[in-house]
């Protein structure tokens, strides 16, 4: 393996901005950005949303329906038939 082809395999920081939540990683990502965490300081990789703050695994996701669904679709159906 070429020794300047591939960028160093280290711990990062990332840091989830909508949740704050912070973990520790081995990652090839490259920043300037340092923060110390838990006594040891890091590169930093911020993220929109992560596993901590996404609605599918934290399980608050919501639908909210205001029509009905069962209604929208009987009066998408019902426009070709006669009423007798």
């Amino acid at each position: 393996m070429k020794k300047q082809g591939h960028p160093p395999y280290q711990e990062v920081l990332f840091i989830d901005e909508s949740s704050q939540d912070k973990w520790v990683c081995r990652s090839t990502y490259q920043t300037d950005e340092r923060e110390t965490f838990e006594g040891q300081e890091y590169p930093v990789c911020r993220v929109a949303i992560s596993g901590y703050s996404h609605p599918a695994y934290t399980g608050t996701q919501q639908f909210v329906d205001t029509e009905g669904r069962i209604d929208k679709f009987r009066r998408k159906y019902q426009r070709g038939k006669k009423s007798s």
